[in-house]
């Protein structure tokens, strides 16, 4: 091995500098999520009432028509939430949730008792003849019965065909008839009020059309509470849904964790127990079928996790991540794995340049992973991931070896085939394009394209700037693209997402290297022909 020129200084250090605040970053980030949060303490840790569906475990989904839940399984779940909830919503009759009544009463709990509502009037009638077999069957456990859930919101009835089934389950039951949609549909069709015995609404800060702030979300509901009850004066009004998620994308200041679900509850709790007014959180267990519909934070909105385990307490301080550490223990099997895989990379710059790239690639996949563990629904997401991921840890190692050759001064090792960035190239213009288009319920997946965006930045800094080679065709057209796209996802999320911030400067850290590289290469061309016709 014959030792290659010196690294110029002034070229270097930002390199270094750059390897250095990325493992560190990544480092700060595991530590942070580790640390207790105080909080303001809920006056209780008993709520009034929680939306109840037993749907929690693999595969299962009310979607399907053949689901059915068995009493046991029913009677065990409401054994338990009666030692936290007073009370349970249900959203639909069948699948063995007729049963909900009768092993409720026996544990002292009310019930809300859902009718499901859709498009299919077949269907509707089965679930309203259901629903008032029940109710009837039951009225001393039934707080009311809630006809129909957001289905105009779904757009799947009108609000006259939704008003005539009100009719009818208000003329064959003895206990109080509502309708549950969001606080804007019950604006948007106040001529429905006269079918039912109060309202139901659903206030959501998350899910908003303009998201509002964990830290300012209780304030919005008290707003709205407030503005529906002097839309509907002398009418009761119910909050029928709000929560906040503990997992998924933030949508502009509004952030999904384990700490912002504590602090919305704990603080809701404490405002609801101020106006004495009826309300249900959403909702007991997660959900992992929301997936689907709703993206990663529709599996996430439950006090308890799929498994039943709550996810914090009601008083004291609350950690996001209890098992931080691995993110640190990641790290650290990243820069064993870089250095070992350098090879001929034995001078000392060399090994510290491959230690910190495998320190932030470790902690950016452990990113990534904690991030699937929420996510993948299934073994072929799981497969697809993990295959992405696998190419990512690929990729670095090629960039971090060639990478550390330049800082160490040393013979550089082979170049990664140009196909490879033109590939990360066009999937980052890809996933940019679904969230610029498509991007409500998708989440960001910064730990996976970390690793190739901040590898070619470097490699590009690093580079021959004297003959540069021209960008292939594919990376001249996708190139452009990408900083746009990103910058369309950022103007959506109101510049207010930490995240998208992040993601745009992904971005550019792909994109720049090939711009560059391309606005050389055709300053150079002329000089180059020039020079060969001499």
């Amino acid at each position: 091995m014959s030792p290659a020129a010196p690294p110029v200084f002034r070229r270097v250090w930002p390199a270094w500098l750059a390897l250095l605040l990325a493992a560190l970053a990544g480092a700060a980030w595991w530590w942070a999520i580790g640390r207790p949060v105080a909080l303001p303490e809920a006056p209780s840790a008993r709520i009034a009432c929680v939306s109840y569906a037993p749907f929690r475990q693999a595969g299962e989904t009310p979607l399907d028509a053949n689901a059915y839940i068995s009493p046991e399984r029913i009677d065990a779940d409401l054994r338990a939430l009666s030692q936290r909830f007073d009370c349970v919503r249900t959203y639909s009759q069948g699948q063995g949730l007729s049963a909900v009544p009768a092993i409720a009463g026996r544990y002292g709990m009310k019930v809300l008792l859902g009718i499901w509502l859709s498009g299919d009037a077949k269907a509707n009638a089965q679930q309203v003849a259901l629903g008032i077999a029940t109710a009837n069957k039951y009225p001393q456990v039934l707080r009311g019965v809630i006809v129909g859930n957001e289905v105009l919101l779904r757009g799947e009835l009108t609000s006259a065909q939704l008003a005539g089934y009100l009719r009818e389950v208000r003329a064959a039951v003895h206990v109080p008839v509502t309708y549950a949609d969001v606080w804007e549909f019950w604006l948007r069709h106040p001529e429905l009020a006269g079918s039912v015995d109060y309202l139901t609404i659903h206030i959501l800060p998350y899910w908003e059309d303009q998201p509002v702030p964990p830290e300012r979300a209780v304030q919005h509901v008290a707003t709205v509470y407030a503005k529906v009850q002097q839309a509907f004066p002398g009418r009761r009004v119910m909050i029928g849904e709000t929560g906040w998620p503990s997992a998924g994308r933030p949508r502009q200041a509004a952030s999904a964790s384990v700490v912002n679900e504590a602090r919305y509850l704990r603080e809701f709790l404490r405002y609801a127990a101020t106006v004495h007014m009826p309300y249900n959180v959403i909702e007991a267990f997660d959900q992992p079928w929301k997936r689907a519909q709703e993206g990663t934070a529709g599996g996430y909105w439950g006090i308890f996790d799929a498994q039943a385990r709550p996810k914090f307490a009601m008083q004291g301080p609350v950690i996001e991540e209890p098992r931080w550490w691995l993110g640190w223990l990641a790290g650290a099997a990243g820069v064993a794995l870089f250095v070992l895989a350098g090879g001929r990379q034995r001078r000392r710059r060399g090994s510290l340049a491959l230690a910190l790239a495998g320190m932030a690639s470790g902690g950016a996949l452990a990113w990534q992973f904690r991030q699937m563990l929420y996510a993948c629904r299934d073994g072929w997401e799981w497969a697809v991931s993990l295959a992405a991921c696998a190419l990512a840890l690929f990729t670095a190692l090629r960039l971090a070896r060639r990478i550390a050759a330049r800082l160490a001064g040393t013979t550089a090792s082979a170049a990664p085939p140009r196909w490879l960035r033109a590939g990360w190239l066009f999937a980052l213009a890809y996933y940019g394009l679904l969230l610029a288009v498509d991007g409500r319920y998708r989440d960001f997946p910064l730990g996976l394209f970390w690793l190739p965006c901040l590898g070619y930045a470097l490699l590009g800094w690093l580079g021959e700037r004297h003959a540069p080679a021209l960008p292939l065709p594919e990376e001249r057209f996708l190139a452009p693209w990408l900083p746009l796209l990103a910058a369309v996802v950022l103007l959506q999320e109101a510049g207010l997402t930490a995240v998208a911030w992040l993601w745009l400067g992904m971005n550019l850290l792909l994109a720049l290297p090939v711009l560059v590289e391309w606005h050389r290469a055709r300053r150079l061309q002329p000089q180059q022909t020039q020079a060969a016709g001499q």
